[in-house]
């Protein structure tokens, strides 16, 4: 009995140990977590953003995910300005995180435990087209055409009134008939200052899908030529980019939105994470809202495209301060990971108002906003929005027009397009998950704005 009971204490002692064990490795794989957060979000802050390293630890690096929240502000960051690199410490026994910036793709985000060696070679320094007129560039671009702009003006500035909508919002942007007829910013914001779109981003990358299938690269309805995919007999090579823009891939997801903390944190590559999950149900059936999925298309995209390259159109549409950031293996994190200004946001919504025609040139398919903005496939369940192909729909927002579709992100990142009104709506924030801004009551108020 008393070698029974001491053979108890052993595995019990043994289980014990274990689960110690594994604690601090998943503490320890936080804090690293932690740390490539926080150099990621100094890193694309100051030289993608402009921004000044007190705004982003006060707007970027709070009401952030809870998982790291507590454990950024203790970590200490190493900025090397010439180098435009940011280092962050995680552990005695270990390199630092690393951030390393360049003036095309902005900053990335290094695997754990590199080591960086030699200072990383950067394009050739961006073209702005500051001198130029609106939309392509910014000057002459608000205008007093419009009747009654102080309506419009008045209802942006309410956007700032945590009490009137809630959030923590940085920058509106009221377009209407091609005229900027709104503008407003919080301090130290102003009209070139670039945030995160978070998953605004998806809209952005079925923006590119669009004028990779315009110029003839890509058949969205055709089974992707995945790599990872492509053994025989994997279901998954069946799949096509139209059910991965429409969120309805059927792919095992097993966080709300597919969580990918070891992409946007851990320093890990979109082929690494995305490609790995297993089909669960047959494709096109369910709608489920996945990070994977976006980045899924893009990667697809670029086996049919190898030329797929954002800041081709980017160009094109005079967003000169949009970023669209890669893993440290080059794949594009469009899920989530853009950097842009509320203007260039703006100029993504004109390009959909003008369907798809810019400055005479015809860049997105004919059809192509009817195709992103129509519930062609599944729907989401108790949602308060319809879906389309990598934008949201807005059929279902009493007093909005049924034909608003709009890209939204986390912590108030939205960009509302109405073709009816012949109007854009562009909302930042730094919004947290217990104040968010209401999207749809400002709509409405701006909308009414026009009518007064």
């Amino acid at each position: 009995m008393l070698k029974k009971l001491a053979n108890i204490c052993v595995v019990g002692a043994l289980l014990s140990s274990s689960a110690m064990a594994q604690s601090d490795e998943m503490a320890r794989y936080v804090r690293a977590l932690a740390a490539g957060y926080k150099a990621q979000f100094i890193c694309s802050g100051l030289w993608n953003g402009g921004k000044s390293l007190a705004d982003i630890k006060d707007d970027e690096l709070t009401g952030i995910y809870d998982r790291v929240a507590e454990t950024v502000p203790l970590l200490v960051e190493d900025i090397d300005m010439a180098r435009r690199e940011v280092r962050v410490p995680f552990a005695e026994d270990a390199p630092p995180r690393i951030a390393v910036w360049n003036s095309e793709t902005g900053c990335m985000s290094m695997p754990i435990g590199f080591e960086q060696t030699e200072i990383r070679p950067t394009p050739a320094e961006r073209r702005y087209f500051d001198d130029r007129t609106w939309p392509m560039g910014d000057r002459e671009a608000l205008s007093a055409a419009t009747a009654r702009p102080a309506a419009f003006r008045t209802t942006a500035e309410q956007a700032f009134q945590t009490e009137t909508y809630g959030g923590k919002t940085s920058a509106v942007l009221i377009i209407r008939n091609g005229k900027i007829v709104a503008e407003s910013y919080k301090k130290g914001h102003d009209l070139h200052t670039a945030q995160r779109t978070w998953s605004v981003a998806k809209s952005i990358a079925g923006t590119l899908i669009g004028y990779s299938v315009e110029q003839k690269k890509l058949n969205i309805f055709a089974p992707v030529q995945i790599p990872e995919w492509q053994r025989q007999g994997d279901p998954r090579a069946s799949l096509t980019i139209d059910q991965l823009m429409r969120m309805s891939s059927g792919l095992v997801n097993d966080t709300a939105g597919n969580r990918t903390d070891p992409l946007y944190m851990g320093g890990a590559s979109v082929t690494e994470r995305a490609t790995a999950w297993p089909l669960l149900y047959k494709p096109g059936i369910r709608f489920r809202y996945a990070n994977n999925d976006t980045l899924l298309a893009v990667h697809a995209a670029r086996q049919q495209h190898p030329e797929f390259d954002p800041f081709i159109l980017f160009l094109k549409l005079g967003m000169t301060r949009t970023y669209a950031e890669t893993d440290w293996q080059g794949h594009y994190i469009l899920s989530s990971q853009v950097w842009t200004t509320a203007r260039d946001l703006g100029r993504l919504g004109m390009l959909y108002l003008d369907n798809g025609s810019w400055n005479g040139e015809t860049l997105l398919p004919e059809n192509w906003r009817d195709y992103v903005s129509k519930p062609s496939g599944p729907q989401p369940e108790n949602r308060a929005f319809g879906y389309g192909a990598t934008f949201w729909l807005m059929n279902k927002s009493p007093g909005i027009p049924d034909d608003s579709f709009a890209g939204f992100g986390n912590r108030g990142q939205y960009l509302v397009i109405i073709p009816s009104l012949d109007m854009v709506i562009v909302r930042r924030g730094y919004d947290s998950s217990d104040n968010r801004f209401d999207i749809e009551t400002f709509i409405r108020d701006v909308i009414a704005a026009g009518k007064s």
